[in-house]
Parts: C-alpha cells; sequence; structure tokens
C-alpha cells in the first residue's frame, strides 16, 4: 500500500500556518500578551514551537528565541521561515524529564495536537469536540530537557510550553527558578494540568493566570496563588477547551 502519511502531514501543516498565521488582530492581541514577559534583547525558549507563530512574536519584540519541535514537517516550516534569521535556533526533538529518547504519536491531519502524552490521547477518545482525531502514526523522537537547554543557551525569561498533556515533564526536567513561563491546559486532562501547576510551585513562589483558547488575554483581574489557580482550572466548563496557565515568579 502507498504510504499516504505524508501528504496528509504536509496538508495538516499547511493548515496549521493558514490558522496560526494570517489572523491580524489575534496577531496583534499575541504581541500585547508577549510584551509582559519579552523585552528587547531577552532570551525565550519556544517549546512546542510547531509553526512558528509565537517564535515570529517573540522575534517582533526583540528576543532571541530557542525554538524546540520533534515533527519534521513543522521543522521544515520553521527552517523555511526563520533560515535567514540569525536570533532564532531551531533544537529538533521533545523536551522531557530527562534525556533520551521517547515514542511521540503523530496526529496527521492535525499535527497541532501530536503528543508524547499517552494519557492525552485516551482522555480527547470520544470527548466532545474532540471527535474524529486520530493519531495515525508514531515515531522515536529525542528528548532533552529543560536544565540542557540552559545550559546550553542560557537562563530564558521566559519559556512557553505547548506539548499536549506532556507539561508537567517538561517543568520535572528543570530545577532553575524562571522569571516567568506558560504551560498549555486542556479541560479533558485536568489531572495534568494541575500536576503541571504542582511542578511549578515546586520551583520557586510564582502567581498565575490564565488566557483561554487563542483570545490571548488574561482572564483573571488579578493574578492569583497555586490553590486559586487550580479552582480556576477545575471550574472552566468542558467547551473552554484548552488554554494557557502564564507563571511569574514574585
Amino acid at each position: 500500500m502507498p504510504d499516504t502519511s505524508r501528504p496528509r502531514a504536509v496538508t495538516g501543516i499547511a493548515r496549521s500556518l493558514r490558522v496560526y498565521h494570517r489572523d491580524a488582530d489575534r496577531t496583534r492581541r499575541m504581541d500585547a500578551l508577549n510584551a509582559t514577559f519579552v523585552k528587547p534583547g531577552g532570551l525565550v525558549f519556544d517549546i512546542g514551537a510547531h509553526v512558528g507563530d509565537r517564535v515570529a512574536s517573540f522575534r517582533r519584540l526583540g528576543a532571541r528565541v530557542v525554538a524546540v519541535d520533534p515533527q519534521p514537517v513543522a521543522l521544515r516550516a520553521l527552517r523555511l521561515m526563520f533560515r535567514n534569521d540569525p536570533g532564532v535556533t531551531l533544537v529538533p526533538g521533545a523536551v522531557g524529564a530527562a534525556p533520551g529518547t521517547a515514542r511521540m504519536f503523530l496526529n496527521t491531519a492535525n499535527p497541532t495536537v501530536s503528543t508524547l502524552s499517552q494519557d492525552f490521547i485516551a482522555a480527547a477518545d470520544g470527548a466532545p469536540g474532540w471527535e474524529g482525531q486520530t493519531w495515525d502514526s508514531a515515531q522515536d523522537v529525542a528528548v532533552t530537557t529543560l536544565d540542557a537547554l540552559i545550559a546550553a543557551h542560557g537562563l530564558p525569561d521566559f519559556v512557553k510550553i505547548d506539548v499536549e498533556g506532556h507539561e508537567a515533564a517538561v517543568l520535572a526536567g528543570l530545577s532553575h527558578p524562571l522569571p516567568a513561563f506558560s504551560f498549555e491546559i486542556t479541560t479533558i486532562q485536568r489531572d495534568a494540568a494541575l500536576d503541571a501547576l504542582d511542578r511549578a510551585t515546586a520551583l520557586g513562589d510564582y502567581r498565575f493566570n490564565l488566557s483561554l483558547g487563542e483570545d490571548h488575554t488574561l482572564t483573571l483581574p488579578d493574578w492569583v496563588d497555586a490553590a486559586r489557580m487550580a479552582e480556576t482550572i477545575r471550574a472552566l466548563p468542558h467547551a473552554a477547551n484548552s488554554g494557557d496557565v502564564y507563571a511569574r515568579r514574585l
């Protein structure tokens, strides 16, 4: 039988490029939110860079970016977009609790939800809003850690983590408190979000806020402690689907 995974993967990345790069209002909101954490001359790690919309935002704000992604089709897109930009360093592979290799499960039609977490796939199975999602391919990928990236590139001012249920494992590979970071949450896997929150509190004294979906605005009027953020995550309606928790160190 012919291998149809590559054409699906290319089509999936093309869809992501349309979704994440062609909405001018979303881009303005994203830049405004990122500017809260990122200053000219700063350093950002983008863990799960996908098609580079956040990378582009951080670069517009004048920060250097280390962009990490394990998906070959996403890396090809990133190389094309940033091939002439010395302020962007691309790192092929995933980030986790320890260096090594891991199995990545690819959703070639919708690569933005490819994941290292089998628990994430199980949580999506049959969940409203996730109908039709299939992880139809898999590959082994190299895994590094945030500590190793810091040793190689320096301590970042901000780290964005978007790895589909694998966020707590990424934070488990970090022993340095960070000035600020974000991690994705989903309402199909609140336990994973709470695990990431627990790991964040183990790193230092942080306050938290939340941005839902692709809104790129903070939903809470004040930054809150971990207990209040945990309550907020538990109370989210299922239809909220996903968002990003932002953490800043006191």
